[in-house]
């Protein structure tokens, strides 16, 4: 068939031996390294934009380091709390005293309350409570963060069998609530003061 004018033709000759069907090892391993490279950039670049942070990075205003947490004995929200400000630029004071912010976990309380009973009058499930009330305070007394409560909820079935693996459940459960409850006074903490 004749080519249009202004038209060239190119052939291409085949090599003696054929085409082979593929190209070399080394040339689709370094393909396949730039693939996983990319999708990894690219998974990288989508956390970023959509605001996703590593749990323990705390920005909290760097003028307000170091902070202290002013709690009753061994409260585990305050652990919670040390757990994650440790991961974090925040500092921890020793005393209220040197303390630039005093966040304080004013009351905490847990209690279940019956929600579903069987016809023999068995409790089959409770409703698990948390209540954490706090603030937050400058060593002079000025109030950074107003009064806050937080209620967490937690449905829990209670069947007769297995009744120390239970009570372990429960507890899990509630250690679960005090790093839920420091997570949300910090998110708190983090928007008000910035």
């Amino acid at each position: 068939m004749p080519m249009p004018a202004g038209r060239s033709e190119m052939r291409v000759q085949a090599p003696a031996g054929g085409w082979r069907g593929r190209p070399s090892r080394a040339c689709s391993m370094a393909s396949g390294r730039t693939a996983v490279l990319l999708i990894l950039g690219l998974l990288c670049l989508a956390q970023l934009g959509c605001g996703f942070r590593l749990r323990g990075v705390v920005e909290i205003p760097a003028e307000l380091s170091p902070i202290y947490i002013q709690a009753a004995g061994n409260s585990p929200v305050r652990e919670a709390l040390v757990d994650q400000l440790a991961g974090s630029d925040v500092t921890l004071a020793e005393t209220a005293r040197e303390a630039k912010l005093i966040l304080r976990i004013l009351s905490e309380s847990r209690y279940s309350q019956v929600v579903a009973v069987d016809s023999g009058g068995r409790v089959l499930a409770y409703e698990l409570h948390y209540l954490v009330s706090y603030d937050a305070v400058t060593p002079d007394g000025t109030q950074k963060v107003p009064g806050q409560s937080l209620d967490l909820v937690r449905n829990f079935d209670n069947p007769d069998v297995e009744v120390l693996g239970k009570q372990l459940e429960e507890a899990l459960i509630y250690q679960d609530f005090a790093r839920d409850a420091a997570d949300r006074i910090l998110m708190r903490l983090r928007v008000t003061l910035i």
